[in-house]
């Protein structure tokens, strides 16, 4: 049963400009996840390779690289994903 006053974001018009915005940015930011996760893996690979085989000044170098640029991706990743859940609960909930 649909409440008065809730718009669900299927609902809406797609050429609303904020609700396309939205969408953008929701795309970027999983984008911005999936990479951000790959570079700890990556560094997380290097890791127990380095522990295995003995850790080369290039491979601690490429760590903590990896983990430096992991951490610069993923931090606005994760805070933007966060700004889009809470707009479309918003949204939904008609609660502005």
């Amino acid at each position: 049963m649909r409440q008065a006053g809730r718009v669900d974001a299927a609902e809406q018009p797609s050429d609303d400009p904020v609700i396309e915005q939205r969408r953008r940015i929701a795309a970027y930011t999983q984008l911005g996840q999936r990479i951000g996760y790959l570079l700890y893996l990556l560094a997380a690979i290097g890791f127990f390779v380095g522990l295995a085989t003995g850790y080369s000044s290039w491979l601690v170098t490429a760590i903590w690289a990896l983990l430096i640029a992991g951490s610069v991706v993923l931090a606005p990743a994760i805070v933007l994903a966060y700004a889009v859940k809470a707009a479309d609960r918003a949204d939904r909930e008609n609660d502005w």
